[in-house]
């Protein structure tokens, strides 16, 4: 549809990055993922970040209600949504004073003036209009009357003014699509399908839509404001499609089962920001997915180890605050030693804390958290496409060794869009769960001797009649047991049990850099894109750095230690106060020290470019 894009001269660009902000009633969400969708049509490599407003019902026009959409796209391989954008777009005077810090130095700032108003700038907290002072001085600046344009567009449809300016955002995306050379007819064909049953709506905004391109084509931009395009990224050939991290997490856990000869139970309470998982399986029932969205937590977990002890895989999904009521059913399947994965999507705080905020504030609970000595295996995604393997390496783990998986993620990577290689599922490794079915010499807690996992029988399998339950196991018998000796001998069994993981899981890789040499940075989770970014820009400064990236979190990797000590600075990046950190200096006794950052935002590549500075002149 962008005729006038062929016939116009547009400044190529290696890369850009823009943040939409706007009250979370604007649709900026739905701008920037209509934005991504055209991007990824398009052929460029991509990463976006979405910012939820934490505030349910914040008041309209306060920083409180600001919602961001962040998406970075260039012609070239690119690991995070970008550290500051080019171009921000700010709906109204609070999107403006919450994210203009941000913007580059003669960056881009397109404005809708028809929102400065007397009323909204009180409530952003401007005492005077940075449209008329100096506050813009140091940008490029489109200021433009976006909600008045939008009501001409739409006039026809006689909508009236408050459904009317529901179509602002997309004018304004039409404008940025024609700013960079995207094709608005994957937008104009999504629209029609999802207002299919109010065409006149569908129309508005296709209009809206339309008329924000023509203003882009006929218009006389400011000085320093012209029209770009991003070529192509070089990627690996394949089928490609855009996935956020939730998404490829539902994908995964259904091909795990697949691969294991298994039906997924998924056992759920809608908790942020891990709800999108629940809502992505409950759409995969012709895969013979079952969901169950239960009334809290505790119901959610109990359900998922029933369906484990009746054969299928019990899946449940959560957040940290819902990790901790799920403890003691965690510890249950502990116990009785069934396969579950839990899949923790994490978010910043204690107690409800920052529900719609990213932070790896959980890996301490995950390995430990629990009462008693409660061993049990603990990965982590690295990317939104890692989640799709991760889940299935989740799967396959659990049923091995008949032990609850806890999968971490986190609302950077759930929320989070990349484009993803879709996998040949044909070239995927079968694992099939083996579920015992001989009578002969029959109790629950026989183990096999390689991973000391017990059997799998299914209940109402002639001849195999059992229980099982939450008090201690007689090693040889199955039976409750209160003898002091027996429970040592289980407790150093069950530890066993997940120790001996390590020896079937990949050794640890250095992911680049050498192999030893003065610093190593030491990643895990969704930090893996900004760190993996500034240790290749100082490689190619010509320093001696090192990037290990962490997806076995417990037990680790066997080869861990000799890498880490090959290495005479450790260096640990995380979103929390300092877990992984803790955990490496412990079990390895190396020198690690933490780079920690808890602000509910994820690591910028120039915040780790710093820290790699300062430690290599430290260490001259």
């Amino acid at each position: 549809m962008d005729t006038f894009a062929a016939k116009t001269q547009r400044e190529d660009l290696d890369s850009v990055v823009i943040r939409f902000a706007g009250d979370s009633g604007d649709g900026m969400q739905l701008t920037g993922t209509q934005f991504t969708q055209s991007t990824a049509l398009m052929g460029n490599d991509l990463a976006t970040f979405p910012d939820f407003p934490a505030e349910i019902r914040a008041p309209a026009g306060t920083t409180f209600g600001v919602s961001g959409f962040q998406v970075h796209f260039a012609a070239h391989d690119i690991m995070t949504p970008g550290d500051a954008p080019d171009v921000l777009v700010a709906m109204n005077p609070a999107a403006l004073k919450v994210n203009l810090a941000d913007l580059k130095r003669g960056g881009m700032v397109v404005v809708n003036t028809g929102t400065f108003t007397k009323g909204n700038l009180k409530k952003a907290g401007y005492d005077n209009d940075p449209l008329e002072d100096d506050t813009l001085g140091p940008y490029r600046v489109l200021k433009l009357d976006i909600s008045k344009h939008t009501l001409a567009a739409v006039e026809k449809f006689e909508l009236g003014t408050k459904a009317a300016l529901r179509s602002k955002n997309m004018w304004t995306l039409g404008l940025m699509m024609w700013l960079f050379g995207r094709d608005r007819q994957a937008t104009v064909d999504w629209l029609r399908q999802k207002f299919a049953k109010k065409p006149e709506i569908a129309e508005a905004n296709v209009a809206a839509l339309n008329a924000g391109h023509a203003f882009g084509e006929t218009a006389e931009m400011p000085s320093g404001i012209g029209c770009y395009q991003v070529p192509k990224a070089k990627l690996d050939k394949g089928t490609y499609r855009n996935v956020t991290g939730n998404e490829a997490l539902a994908w995964g856990l259904v091909a795990g089962c697949k691969l294991a000869e298994l039906k997924p139970v998924l056992g759920s309470y809608p908790i942020t920001p891990a709800s999108s998982l629940l809502h992505a399986l409950s759409k995969l029932k012709n895969f013979g997915v079952v969901t169950f969205q239960a009334e809290d937590e505790i119901a959610a977990v109990c359900a998922a180890v029933g369906a484990s002890w009746g054969g299928a895989l019990g899946i449940t999904s959560t957040s940290g605050p819902g990790v901790a009521l799920k403890g003691e059913a965690i510890g249950l399947a502990v116990m009785v030693e069934l396969p579950l994965v839990i899949c923790d999507i994490q978010r910043g705080g204690p107690s409800t804390g920052l529900p719609t905020k990213t932070e790896q504030s959980d890996l301490l609970q995950a390995v430990w958290g629990r009462n008693g000595d409660c061993p049990l295996a603990v990965l982590a995604a690295a990317t939104p496409g890692d989640c799709f393997y991760m889940a299935i390496e989740a799967v396959r783990l659990a049923t091995k060794f008949m032990t609850p998986v806890m999968l971490l993620s986190d609302g950077y990577l759930a929320n989070g869009a990349e484009p993803w290689k879709i996998p040949d599922v044909n070239a995927l490794e079968p694992f099939p769960a083996t579920q015992h079915t001989a009578r002969e010499g029959f109790h629950p807690y026989l183990r096999d001797e390689e991973t000391l996992a017990r059997i799998w029988p299914v209940p109402g399998t002639p001849g195999l009649e059992h229980r099982v339950g939450g008090l201690e196991k007689d090693y040889n018998s199955g039976n409750i047991s209160y003898d002091p000796d027996n429970h040592h001998r289980m407790v150093k069994v069950r530890a066993a049990k997940i120790d001996k993981i390590a020896e079937h899981i990949p050794p640890q890789d250095v992911c680049a850099g050498p192999e030893q040499g003065d610093l190593v940075i030491v990643s895990w989770g969704s930090t893996f894109g900004s760190v993996h970014q500034a240790v290749r820009n100082a490689l190619a400064a010509g320093e001696t750095v090192s990037h290990i990236h962490l997806r076995y979190m417990w037990p680790m990797p066997r080869n861990l230690g000799d890498l880490l000590r090959g290495f005479k600075q450790i260096l640990v990046p995380e979103m929390n106060n300092g877990m992984l950190v803790r955990i490496l200096r412990s079990e390895y006794l190396v020198p690690a020290e933490g780079l920690n950052k808890i602000a509910g935002q994820p690591f910028k590549v120039s915040e780790i470019e710093t820290a790699i500075a300062d430690k290599l002149a430290a260490s001259k």
